[in-house]
């Protein structure tokens, strides 16, 4: 245990130091909110479902199954009661404070915004977010996501009676572009990335790493990450519970 003290002691150091810190997180800064992981052990991909979850989320099972898409993405990821953590909360405090300028995130939830952030790229979009496929009329926001929850069955736009589908990044689909600049330009002029809650297997953003270029790379996340990054500073420990010791100064 005292090398893990030691490491959370360096990412204190390494955070009081820093004025540009970028932070990069993944499924499990979520996880602890409540909200599974695709690929951990007991995650949306270990489970039996009639279709795998990575062929049901993509573009094409959306457009030729679209009564199945929305069975699972409305009873397995619109987890609209889910609370920010002590990971969330501290981000947003050390934005506050000025010391962090920006959260890539590749998760949809939106709670890194609900725990108070202001600058948060995400990189796969959001589930508050909704759009008619047909006359592109906006349901953003929770309430507008809980009435697409609550609808019997596909989602239908009361304006023109168009599908209504969520403003998320797909299998198939491409990333923003705009969203993408925004990242590599945050996380090459950061002086710090904190990389938290992804092992990096997601393609192209795993590769948003080799853009730093700074003093202090940390890597917070419970299993080893899928590529080899010159972290000088690594915790194998749950992030919420790294984050809740960390001092805002």
């Amino acid at each position: 245990m005292g090398e893990l003290t030691e490491e959370r002691k360096k990412l204190q150091e390494a955070i009081d130091e820093s004025n540009y810190i970028v932070f990069f997180g993944g499924a499990g800064v979520s996880t602890e909110s409540g909200i599974p992981d695709f690929r951990s052990q007991d995650g949306l991909y270990s489970q039996k479902y009639k279709y795998p979850p990575e062929q049901i989320v993509s573009h094409t099972f959306l457009t030729r199954k679209t009564e199945d898409f929305y069975e699972f993405y409305k009873d397995k990821m619109l987890a609209l009661d889910a609370q920010p953590n002590a990971a969330h909360r501290k981000l947003a405090e050390l934005e506050e404070a000025g010391k962090l300028k920006a959260v890539v995130t590749q998760n949809i939830d939106g709670l890194h915004q609900a725990a108070g952030s202001k600058e948060v790229l995400e990189l796969h979009g959001s589930v508050l977010r909704n759009y008619c496929c047909k006359c592109h009329a906006r349901y953003d926001g929770m309430e507008e996501t809980k009435k697409i929850k609550a609808a019997d069955g596909v989602p239908k736009c009361p304006v023109c009676g168009g599908l209504i589908r969520p403003d998320v990044v797909l299998y198939e689909e491409g990333l923003d572009s705009s969203v993408i600049t925004r990242a590599i330009d945050h996380i090459s002029h950061a002086d710090m990335l904190i990389i938290g809650g992804t092992s990096l297997v997601v393609y192209p953003a795993a590769g948003f790493v080799d853009y730093f270029r700074g003093k202090h790379l940390a890597v917070i996340n419970m299993s080893e990450t899928a590529r080899t990054v010159r972290a000088d500073i690594v915790i194998r420990e749950r992030i919420g519970e790294v984050f809740s010791g960390i001092t805002v100064n």
